[in-house]
């Protein structure tokens, strides 16, 4: 789908660079507060792909909207992606977070059900915040200038001479 809606394989790569994040957060924060990986605990780490993508999304679709609109080399295109998402970021993720809390910290009757759901969601949004703000630029300049080298080595390939048996001249 992310393929379709770029008309690119590189930058739905870039985008989902960023889940591991939230998956290793969650795990961690699991780990750290002793409590087990249970299914409610995948619950809430499907629950944090979701919103780390739309996170990254944000980001890169702002970038190639500004590169394909107003002419921005990749590197500036990003960089305002990054100063003008920066505060829906936050503030999306920011809720999750502030709404997950009473999940991580109630007790009472089912708190054993619920607590690794909001441990999980709180670990991996703590975690995914702090690496995606940064990762997720240096991924998608990085995928600009893969996928710029490869388009010019097959445009090199293709003006090539080619001989009869098939080996260049």
């Amino acid at each position: 789908m992310l393929g379709v809606l770029y008309e690119s394989l590189v930058h739905p790569l870039t985008i989902l660079s960023t889940l591991p994040s939230a998956g290793v957060g969650a795990l961690l924060a699991l780990m750290a507060f002793g409590s087990e990986f249970s299914i409610i605990a995948l619950i809430g780490v499907l629950l944090l792909i979701g919103i780390v993508k739309k996170n990254a999304i944000m980001m890169i679709d702002f970038a190639l909207t500004a590169e394909r609109e107003q002419g921005l080399t990749p590197r500036e295109a990003i960089y305002q992606a990054c100063l003008l998402r920066f505060r829906p970021i936050m503030m999306t993720t920011l809720a999750a977070l502030f709404g997950a809390l009473p999940l991580a910290l109630g007790r009472g009757d089912g708190a054993e059900l619920r607590t690794p759901l909001g441990i999980s969601i709180v670990g991996g949004l703590i975690m995914s915040q702090l690496l995606t703000l940064y990762t997720t630029p240096v991924v998608y300049l990085y995928m600009e200038r893969s996928l710029k080298w490869c388009l010019a080595r097959v445009a090199r390939w293709r003006r090539s001479p080619v001989s009869e048996e098939g080996i260049t001249r």
